[in-house]
């Protein structure tokens, strides 16, 4: 007598194979994507190996193929110009966001005397730069 069992991923009722004891899924094709998904997300849980090839894998078809890239971007123009507009976006957002998130003060009139910080302009990263401290002392022109 075949038993039915529900397919873990369509919910459907369908007969097991008599050989797979341990079947949880229907032959569909997406339930077979679905199985495997599953099987890789347990397997990159539980095994530090398989975790490591995997993250290790796609630098080494980088190592193997150095000029894909260039060479997919000069030979496709359509993405040269996705990428440019999607480049534009990001720099517009990049501008529009403040570069520190630090409490406003209002600019002095004039010098006083005391210790500043100075905060070297370089790069895009200006809060993530390393702060020297200068004693300033302010010498009254007469």
């Amino acid at each position: 007598m075949h038993r039915t069992m529900r397919c873990a991923h369509c919910q459907c009722l369908v007969l097991p194979n008599p050989r797979g004891k341990t079947q949880r899924f229907c032959s569909n094709k997406a339930c077979q994507r679905a199985r495997k998904a599953q099987w890789q997300r347990d397997k990159l849980a539980t095994d530090p190996d398989y975790r490591a090839n995997q993250q290790d894998c796609p630098h080494r078809w980088q190592q193997q193929h150095p000029h894909y890239w260039r060479q997919y971007r000069q030979q496709r123009a359509d993405y040269r110009e996705r990428h440019r507009l999607l480049q534009q976006h990001r720099d517009h957002k990049r501008r529009l966001r403040p570069l520190a998130k630090m409490d406003v003060f209002e600019p002095v009139t004039a010098i006083q005397p005391g210790i500043y910080h100075l905060i070297p302009v370089v790069g895009p990263h200006l809060a993530k730069m390393d702060v020297l401290a200068q004693k300033c002392h302010v010498i009254p022109m007469t």
